[in-house]
């Protein structure tokens, strides 16, 4: 039957007009004065009724007019915003984009690494990416599925998405509400949690009313929801105006909230994840790069200023991060630095960057420059806090990038501004002793250079000679006594199984990771560029490090100024290789083992099963674990500067070692020459009685073992025939 201006809701379900008459369902409705016969076909579509004399259709023209305004005024003020910043390539490699995409944006598989919250966002994601086409309908009484989608046959097919995907969003926001208030999580208590909240009642709203729409028109049988609230609710036309219009005021308020609060990460989650970094993570760009993205030289290097002071400093596609963000503070908990109580907030520091900006919008966009800079806005004392452990950048669901816009200031404040806030003064003033060191002795212990190669005495390793390996033994194993250990048993383990191996000694330099990490990025290049020319003299084309910061520096990090061809190998993994080919016997260990995975070996390198493999495996696992574990406190050049916690927090490497302790193993296995240090201080903060082993000491333990016990059967085998001679 026909409605006023050609609309019509659709019959009761499976109701068939014809000529005229309704046969099927019928509803009767209560009236204050007399009991009526209404049928479906009587009920006309809130658009096409009148509000005060005026058509629905003009309400719903200036509500979602207003709304879409604002949200397009805003969501173009963010996009101008974003765009002042400095230029970046990031259209390369489409076809890895959009599969990340598809795995990362549309398949939210980072979500889902917490099953609880992951579960309740996903149900709310997917739930709205089926039911936002609603509004095709929602918006033309019907037009779109009856006249577009009915003749294609698809009509029945959409309507059951569009009931699953309210569903969905339904249990979504209802879990998470419930969460939120009734089981708040621990990073929430104490915290707003209003706009958080409203935002599920507007999203509850829309699912509920939704259903109550549904049940005033022609249903065609997939919306569930819909049929089962007709049969039971029986909704009046009033009560179907109601819903409907309060289901468009829920989503023009939404429109409004969008692009003011964190739920902008709804329009720009989706270029984060595409424009995300394909680089290895943890790569530092240079100061300057040519067209095929390797470094300038030193000698051609012609810069105005160094690192990022400036809003404009920060590239395009690091100032999205700050519109992308959806607050839910997962970098916050895996951040050691906040763990520890210092100033750094990864979460913050995101936050930062999108309060400057809309805090100096009129500036920004008119090409000035405002009086404060990014890093007064930032903290020193947050810049410096940071152990570039990557955890943060992990934990993220959506691709931000944390660690550059700190280091890219500390850049700045290292080689430009070469002055410090009070609140870091003496936190930075040791590391300030160790940049003299590298510089002076090319290493960060200020020992003479000439000492570099003492620790191989004896070991009869060819030094600054041609090899098929060398080992790049680092700073810490050239000398620090405990690691030289480390490097010895290394070396030991290379000619048990055969191999060429030889060291550069003298002629080794910093490899520039405390540098850079500092801010330091001349020294850092400076040393980079020595070390490959001395590669380059020996013809070096296979490298072994014990050190997981040589291993990321030297294989990664090096290919911008020429280490392209240059293989790099954590002793661990050509451990593993020798091993597999029989070349080593196989892997065993004594008691109970548990081990510590280093950041810029797990995480960061994606190494975590051949430290474990080469000691034959773990006994017992840490609570985090393998690219979730958690920072010793070295990284990011922490080694050398002072830290400095309240009374309420732990250093970060007592926090560590109470999870290694709480493992109940006898053994902490590491990997790296710092992370052995960081650990024994930590475990002997809290009197705990555990022994720490770099993988390689205890590979070559064994070997020992197995060569004792061999001579010892031979030993008992030949003693009865020289007792019977």
């Amino acid at each position: 039957m026909p409605w006023a201006g050609g609309l019509r809701f659709k019959p009761f379900p499976f109701g068939v007009v014809i000529d005229g008459a309704l046969k099927g369902h019928t509803r009767t409705v209560q009236s204050e004065v007399h009991a009526s016969v209404v049928v479906m076909s009587d009920f006309v579509h809130p658009l096409a009724d009148t509000y005060a004399g005026l058509p629905g259709w003009v309400l719903l023209v200036a509500l979602l007019g207003t709304a879409s305004g604002f949200f397009i005024y805003q969501v173009q003020k963010a996009t101008r915003l974003v765009l002042k910043g400095a230029p970046e390539d990031r259209f390369d490699s489409w076809g890895l984009r959009f599969k990340e995409v598809l795995t990362g944006w549309l398949g939210q598989k980072k979500v889902l690494a917490d099953p609880v919250a992951g579960t309740m966002h996903v149900l709310m994601f997917w739930g709205f990416l089926m039911l936002s086409t609603d509004m095709f309908d929602l918006a033309s009484a019907n037009r779109f599925s009856d006249g577009l989608l009915e003749p294609l046959g698809l009509k029945w097919a959409w309507n059951g998405m569009v009931e699953v995907g309210y569903t969905m969003a339904f249990f979504g926001c209802t879990a998470a509400l419930t969460r939120r208030v009734a089981f708040t999580p621990e990073k929430l208590k104490g915290k707003s949690q209003l706009e958080g909240n409203v935002i599920l009642l507007l999203i509850m709203t829309i699912t509920l009313t939704s259903y109550i729409v549904e049940a005033g028109e022609e249903l065609s049988g997939s919306e569930f929801i819909g049929i089962w609230v007709q049969d039971v609710m029986a909704p009046t036309q009033g009560v179907v105006n109601l819903a409907y219009w309060a289901h468009m005021v829920a989503i023009s308020t939404f429109l409004f909230l969008i692009p003011v609060s964190k739920h902008m990460h709804l329009v720009m989650a989706l270029p984060n994840v595409f424009f995300h970094d394909l680089r290895p993570m943890g790569t530092m760009l240079p100061m300057a790069t040519n067209e095929d993205g390797t470094a300038v030289g030193l000698d051609d290097l012609d810069l105005e200023s160094f690192g990022a002071v400036n809003y404009t400093d920060l590239t395009w596609r690091s100032l999205i991060d700050g519109w992308a963000c959806t607050s839910c503070a997962r970098c916050q908990d895996a951040c050691p630095a906040y763990a520890s109580g210092k100033a750094l907030n990864p979460m913050q520091i995101i936050h930062d960057i999108r309060n400057y900006a809309n805090d100096h919008a009129p500036i920004l966009l008119s090409g000035g420059t405002p009086e404060e800079d990014l890093i007064a806005r930032i903290g020193e004392d947050a810049i410096f806090a940071c152990t570039t452990c990557h955890a943060c950048v992990e934990a993220c669901p959506i691709y931000i990038d944390h660690v550059p816009k700190l280091t890219d200031a500390r850049r700045h404040l290292m080689m430009e501004r070469m002055e410090f806030n009070e609140s870091v003064e003496e936190v930075v003033l040791p590391l300030m002793s160790t940049i003299e060191n590298i510089e002076n002795e090319g290493n960060p212990y200020g020992i003479p250079a000439h000492e570099r190669g003492d620790w191989a005495e004896g070991l009869d390793v060819k030094v600054a000679e041609p090899a098929e390996y060398i080992y790049f033994a680092g700073c810490a194993a050239s000398f620090d006594d405990r690691n030289k250990k480390v490097a010895r048993d290394t070396i030991s383990v290379m000619k048990e199984a055969g191999l060429d191996v030889g060291i550069l000694g003298m002629m080794e330099t910093c490899n520039g990771d405390p540098a850079r990490r500092a801010g330091n990025e001349y020294l850092f290049q400076m040393l980079a560029e020595t070390n490959l020319a001395t590669f380059e003299e020996l013809g070096v084309k296979k490298i072994v490090s014990s050190c997981p910061h040589c291993f990321h520096t030297l294989g990664k990090e090096y290919k911008a100024f020429g280490g392209e061809d240059i293989e790099v190998l954590h002793h661990s993994q050509l451990i593993s290789t020798l091993q597999r080919d029989g070349k080593l016997p196989a892997p065993k260990h004594d008691g109970e083992v548990t081990y510590h995975d280093p950041c810029y070996l797990g995480r960061i390198g994606g190494e975590t099963k051949a430290p474990r493999e080469i000691i034959g495996g773990v006994d017992a696992e840490p609570a985090r674990t393998g690219e979730q574990s958690f920072c010793c406190g070295a990284g990011g050049a922490q080694m050398w500067m002072e830290e400095i916690v309240d009374d309420d927090h732990e250093r970060v490497n007592v926090i560590r070692a109470r999870e290694l302790a709480a493992t109940g193993a006898d053994t902490v296995a590491v990997g790296c020459p710092f992370c052995s240090t960081m650990v024994t201080d930590g475990l002997a903060a809290i009197d705990a009685d555990m022994q720490v082993q770099d993988v390689a000491e205890m590979v070559w333990a064994q070997i020992k073992a197995n060569d004792a016990a061999i001579k010892a059967n031979k030993a008992a085998a030949e003693a009865p025939e020289e007792a019977e001679a």
